[in-house]
Parts: C-alpha cells; structure tokens; sequence
C-alpha cells in the first residue's frame, strides 16, 4: 500500500462517515414533517417486523403532517400502534383507509433540546473523522518504518490528510448549523 492509496481510502471513509451523519441529521426532528422521520417505525407484519416502507406508501399531505396508505386493509390497526409505541411523540389518526400523522408545533424547549442533539451528533461525526485521519497517520508511520515511503513522503502525505480532515470537519460544521436554522424556524 502506497501513501497515494492510503490517502484515497481514508478520504472515501471520512466522506461516507458524512454520509452517515447526514442520515441521522433526517431523522432528528424538526418543525416540518419528513416522510424518512418513519423509516425506523416497524410493523408487526404476520409474525414478523418490518420497516413501515414496506408495508404501506409513505408521502406528505402538507408540510404539518405525513399521510400513510396501507397496501392491505388489515394493516392500518398496526401500522397506528407501531407508530405510536416509537418513541417519535407522534399521534396518528385514521381516516377510512388513509393514516394521517399531523406533526405536533415543537416548544422552544423542545427545539433547544433539539439543536443540542444535532451538535452532539456533528461532533460524534467529527470524532470519527478525527479517527481515521489518525488510522491514516499510523499506516503512514508504518509505511516510513518498514522503509517503503521516505520521510518527506510521510510530511506530505499528513499535511494532504490534514486538509481533508479539515475540508470534511467544515462540511460537518456547515451541516449542524444548517440543521440547527431548520430546527429553530418557526
């Protein structure tokens, strides 16, 4: 493994912890309804659990509340009970076949509580970015140590590191602060 290929890798890892965090940003709740805020609801399907999305079609009505259509008529008893026993604080309510899920207005204290999740997360995924920049230190060490890269190699190689570390930590920044304006709109 060259300096060239340990770079590589450890940026493509860093860019998929971003992608990771992303996912999680979508499922922290904010004011507006979301229809990936249900994909973590599973459902009691003839014995078994599976994800909500593979039970019915999930979509918004409005920007306030999301709107489930169950593919069997049977469903729509479950689909409310599994999603009221989440621990999402959302009360569905059924209308004939259609499940609507109106998204309660957050309190001031809610939506602090909130921001504080989201700057926990970014800096859970600043952590695993500051890991591998690490990873990739040590594997350049090693490199210089068993005498396959010279020690200029190895400076350069950290200082590109460095600048990808520092590139991904702004976009996770950028992030969070988006997040946080999104939480804190009324």
């Amino acid at each position: 493994m060259t300096t060239a290929d340990i770079k590589k890798t450890t940026e493509a890892k860093m860019d998929q912890s971003i992608a990771a965090f992303m996912n999680n940003l979508t499922k922290i709740r904010t004011g507006r309804a979301n229809p990936a805020l249900l994909d973590s609801v599973q459902v009691d399907y003839y014995g078994s659990l599976v994800p909500l999305s593979q039970v019915a079609n999930v979509a918004l009505l409005d920007s306030r509340t999301i709107s489930i259509q169950p593919w069997e008529k049977g469903m729509g008893a479950k689909i409310e009970k599994a999603i009221r026993e989440s621990d999402l604080g959302l009360n569905p309510a059924s209308m004939g076949d259609l499940i609507r899920v109106p998204m309660p207005p957050m309190s001031e204290e809610r939506r602090k509580e909130m921001t504080k999740l989201v700057r926990h997360e970014g800096e859970s995924a600043k952590i695993a970015v500051r890991n591998l920049r690490r990873d990739a230190n040590e594997a350049i060490k090693k490199l210089v140590k068993d005498k396959l890269a010279s020690e200029d190699d190895q400076k350069r190689a950290e200082t590109d590191i460095q600048k990808v570390t520092d590139k991904h930590i702004i976009a996770i920044d950028q992030l969070v602060a988006g997040k946080e304006q999104e939480i804190m709109a009324v």
